[in-house]
């Protein structure tokens, strides 16, 4: 294998979560191909422990963000991280895996029905006031074809004058955005858009995406270093956490609805991807969150990871 080949016999030995991504974007299967191992993800491997889950009221854990067992500032102060278990999580991570909306008929309207967020009991698909759990909602809204026009508004509202979006801005504690909640917020929107075809947040996005592109993905405006050391560490699963890889991961998805050629200010994190790459053609699982999960996704800290 030369340093340009992916190893891509590692990579189908995997989870048809990851496998028909493989297929797809690494060997241009027909599409027959990968379509058919996509879904598998219903009956197979990690989608379909997922699906297993579920409760019979439509949430994953009895509840809209943290699970029912005990109250969420009690998490905050006492556990390891935070649980990723609770509907938002279970249900985002099954969107993002591709597993056919049509396995979930019915779940829209029972989490419409039963579940309210942790914050104000706020009704599920109208959304909270942190900018990435609302990015989350859009996105599997507009996947399960539930109503999220009020998710639509919000984010055109809620923009901030530099051009992103920060979750702290809502308690009054900025008024700069965030890498983090920036790119939650795109990755809410294009989903979003590509999902239903609707442009209402196109101009938002291409504003939040100019927010990163000035800043190369990586680097503070102020004083050009790179922001913090989240922008150079990959993990799988990232959660909201920002890296200069998920970033990337974003705007070739974008380039590719746009039908746009890469913007030359992605060069610099293209550099630190490539500069991580082992010789074997893989990269290392850097870090991991704490917190509760229903199962392990992927590698363990150190070593190579199939879903970086």
């Amino acid at each position: 294998m030369t340093a340009h080949e992916p190893p891509t016999e590692w990579l189908l030995n995997t989870d048809p979560a990851l496998r028909w991504q493989v297929e797809r974007d690494l060997l241009d299967a027909d599409e027959q191909v990968w379509r058919a191992t996509r879904g598998r993800i219903a009956t197979e491997g990690m989608g379909a422990r997922l699906l297993a889950q579920q409760d019979a009221d439509g949430q994953w854990a009895g509840g809209a963000y943290f699970p029912a067992d005990g109250h969420w500032s009690a998490w905050l102060q006492h556990q390891p991280g935070q649980p990723w278990t609770a509907t938002t999580w279970s249900l985002f991570t099954l969107c993002r895996w591709g597993l056919d909306a049509d396995v979930l008929a019915g779940t829209a309207d029972k989490l419409a029905a039963n579940s309210r967020w942790e914050y104000d009991d706020l009704p599920y698909w109208g959304g909270e006031v942190d900018v990435c759990i609302n990015s989350y909602t859009l996105a599997t809204g507009a996947w399960l074809g539930t109503d999220v026009s009020r998710l639509v508004a919000w984010f055109r509202d809620h923009r901030l004058a530099d051009g992103g979006w920060n979750c702290e801005a809502e308690e009054g504690d900025s008024v700069r955005s965030s890498f983090h909640s920036t790119l939650n917020a795109l990755r809410g929107i294009l989903a979003y858009e590509k999902l239903t075809g609707d442009t209402a947040l196109r101009e938002a996005r291409r504003g939040g995406e100019e927010y990163l592109l000035t800043r190369r993905l990586m680097y503070r405006a102020s004083t050009g270093e790179v922001v913090d050391h989240f922008v150079t560490h990959f993990m799988y699963p990232n959660r909201h956490v920002y890296s200069a890889l998920a970033a990337l991961d974003h705007f070739r998805e974008a380039s590719q609805l746009d039908g746009t050629a890469p913007d030359p200010r992605l060069a610099d994190a293209v550099d630190l991807v490539r500069s991580k790459r082992r010789p074997d053609g893989a990269w290392l699982q850097e870090h991991k969150l704490a917190g509760r999960t229903w199962f392990d996704a992927d590698a363990p800290v150190g070593e190579p990871s199939k879903w970086l």
